[in-house]
């Protein structure tokens, strides 16, 4: 391999990359248009007319800036690779005369900085003119700049040790140091589990105890009946940043907890709320949590294994338009470049999580009732202002959850 080869493959599958991205993009946009005026008959007692349009108009707005933020994002990674930007900003700081470690630390927090700082303005727009424009956003440019500054903060408290102890794994390990930064990689995945609910995620929301007492005992029947131990059943104030209700749980082990946005449970009814949450116990009950760790950690055992088969090979560095081959720039250069060679493996994951949620479902008609789920995501299909009809292609190459008809349709083989 030489290095303009290695340049014109990676040159050509971001070609490939951005021409599908931007066709399906566009076949997405053009087949949420065509149904924008009428509601698929299933939905036509259930959601009005003029809720559908405002769903497809979001939809069809967010794919718009999809776009921009595709081609935004080419282009920020051909200005860090073959543009130059890695090597000119690895040159600044060598001229530090600091040891390798040091600056090469110094090197991947100031790129994790300023690629957080160029995305800026596209998450402000998101937030203050799409999120806007249809009623979801409340966070205010005060609180959006302190999120910010969270972010950013956590990112070096978290990302200084991380990358120290990566560099020094690569230097001081011998050849199988990739097995090693693996380990650590794993070592942190599992940390960050365990920390977002009880350290992180209270720096960006107040979680407090679910107060309702009849709905907590029914959720706490369903946790005994189906063997789930958790920590606990919060609310957070989600509302102060969004009106889109949501539901999830988080941690694992003595962490593990049970969270809902403030704006979800105005919406559902107890027995609703129930099936939602039987939905997502599903998941722990079925293993997914386990087997999405576990692919996790597969793949990344193989990325890790072919940086460490090409890192000595001047051709990765020189094709990606760094001339002086270091550990740093070969981190670097994996994480941004690696995407464009994984790109057409999306689908994959994208049906084995849509499996997953059929699953989810399935249990969750078992534990409480379909029938209830379905009114359940009918309410945040409305009140979320999800598509109803997505284009079968852009689903199935990008979506994590079935569309809402097919996944109605499961359900109501499981009614009763």
């Amino acid at each position: 391999m030489t290095p303009d080869l290695f340049a014109a493959l990676f040159l050509l599958l971001l070609g490939l990359m951005l021409a599908t991205e931007l066709w399906l993009s566009n076949r997405h946009a053009r087949y949420v248009e065509l149904h924008r005026n009428r509601v698929p008959r299933w939905f036509q007692r259930r959601i009005p007319l003029k809720t559908h349009r405002r769903s497809a108009d979001y939809t069809i707005a967010k794919v718009r800036f999809g776009r921009f933020e595709t081609l935004f994002g080419a282009v920020l990674l051909l200005g860090w690779t073959l543009g130059g930007g890695i090597d000119l900003l690895d040159g600044i700081w060598r001229a530090t005369g600091w040891s390798e470690i040091t600056y090469g630390v110094a090197f991947l927090l100031s790129i994790m900085l300023l690629m957080t700082l160029l995305e800026l303005p596209a998450s402000a727009y998101q937030a203050f003119r799409i999120e806007q424009r249809f009623g979801f956003n409340r966070m205010t440019a005060g609180l959006f700049i302190i999120d910010t500054a969270k972010h950013l903060l956590l990112s070096i408290v978290i990302g200084l040790p991380v990358a120290w102890a990566a560099l020094a794994l690569m230097a001081l390990s011998g050849q199988y140091w990739w097995l090693w930064l693996w380990f650590l990689w794993m070592g942190l995945t599992l940390f960050m589990v365990w920390a977002y609910p009880t350290l992180i995620a209270p720096m960006f929301n107040r979680f407090r105890v679910l107060r309702d007492k009849s709905l907590r005992t029914r959720l706490m029947k369903l946790l005994k009946r189906t063997g789930f131990h958790s920590k606990g059943i919060y609310v957070i104030n989600s509302s102060q940043r969004t009106t889109h209700g949501n539901a999830y749980f988080t941690g694992f082990g003595a962490s593990k907890r049970i969270v809902f946005f403030d704006s979800l449970l105005s919406r559902l009814r107890p027995a609703e709320v129930e099936a939602v949450v039987a939905h997502e116990l599903g998941h722990f009950k079925l293993g997914h949590i386990t087997k999405r760790l576990m692919l996790m950690a597969l793949m990344s055992l193989g990325g890790l294994f072919v940086l460490g088969v090409i890192i000595d090979q001047p051709w990765f560095y020189q094709g990606l338009g760094v001339q002086r081959a270091s550990p740093h720039t070969a981190l670097i250069l994996f994480m941004l470049a690696g995407p464009v060679f994984t790109f057409f493996l999306q689908p994959l994951y994208a049906w084995g999580s849509r499996r997953h949620e059929y699953q989810a479902d399935d249990f969750a008609a078992k534990q409480t009732s379909a029938r209830l789920l379905i009114s359940a995501l009918v309410k945040l299909y409305r009140d979320n202002a999800a598509t109803l009809t997505p284009d079968p292609v852009y689903s199935a190459f990008h979506d994590s959850h079935p569309p809402a008809m097919r996944r109605i349709t499961n359900l109501l083989g499981q009614r009763r």
